[in-house]
């Protein structure tokens, strides 16, 4: 399978590390105009720079702007105010104890794990409904599935990805448009390798210790045993961006090692 997306253009939210940047990478390796952004000029620059190390020929560009709020989101519409891919990637976690969880935080992780995706998915959406052709997605989690103990909040909004993923599918029934969410398992992203790092130097542990540990003791149902990684979570990511993908939508597509006890 060839998937060729050099007559597209697509945004990658949150692309400036982890499975974002990976994501960003892979669309651009496959052809498309690729917009990085993130919250600083300089992440956004140092995200496009490590790409064209890996794909020379990338066409890139860049926008920054914090998209977990409605000046961020607006202000990108402004730079860049079509695309034909969508791919809401943005998203932040920390473990925390459910009772020690403010209602600041409560709606800290809604506005930049849903509604940003909710924002920038009303404007693109509609352009691409009107062309006839279009792709958006959700990056959310398994724990959308199975809420995690040690962070409620996250799982939360993971879950309530799926609901607008799908009913925005359904929304745009029979117009060409395709939506999906995307469920990577643990995945060893940036952020995540500096969580595990600081647990590997507390506990005077190795980083394979820890996350040999994690696995375990957290995700225990894990079928690959480890963590993914982010070409892992972003291979299925550009699949579903391509025009191959055109008859899967309104789906949650689970990237997840096996994580999830379900059939379906």
């Amino acid at each position: 399978m060839k998937i060729d997306l050099s007559k597209r253009s697509a945004i990658v939210t949150g692309s400036t590390a982890g499975i974002g940047l990976a994501i960003a990478q892979g669309l651009a390796g496959a052809g498309a105009s690729v917009v990085i952004t993130g919250r600083t000029l300089a992440r956004v620059d140092a995200a496009i720079a490590e790409i064209k190390k890996a794909v020379p020929d990338a066409k890139l560009s860049g926008v920054a702007a914090d998209l977990g709020t409605a000046e961020g989101a607006a202000a990108l519409i402004k730079a860049v105010p079509s695309t034909d891919i969508l791919v809401n990637n943005l998203g932040i976690f920390e473990p925390k104890a459910f009772f020690d969880i403010t209602d600041e935080e409560w709606s800290r992780f809604f506005e930049v794990n849903v509604n940003s995706g909710v924002r920038l998915s009303r404007h693109y959406a509609k352009g691409m409904a009107d062309r006839g052709w279009g792709r958006v997605q959700f990056i959310s989690s398994e724990s959308a599935l199975q809420i995690p103990a040690e962070m409620v909040h996250y799982g939360m909004t993971k879950t309530a990805q799926l609901a607008v993923s799908r009913g925005l599918a359904e929304t745009l029934s029979g117009t060409g448009v395709t939506v999906n969410s995307v469920l990577p398992g643990p995945t060893l992203s940036e952020g995540v390798g500096e969580f595990f790092n600081k647990i590997a130097k507390d506990q005077g542990k190795s980083l394979e210790e820890v996350e040999k540990d994690f696995i375990s003791t957290h995700r225990p149902t894990s079928l690959i045993e480890r963590l993914l990684t982010v070409e892992e979570v972003a291979n299925m990511s550009v699949y579903l961006a391509s025009e191959q993908a055109s008859g899967t939508t309104g789906a949650a597509v689970r990237v997840d090692g096996g994580v999830a006890r379900q059939v379906v």
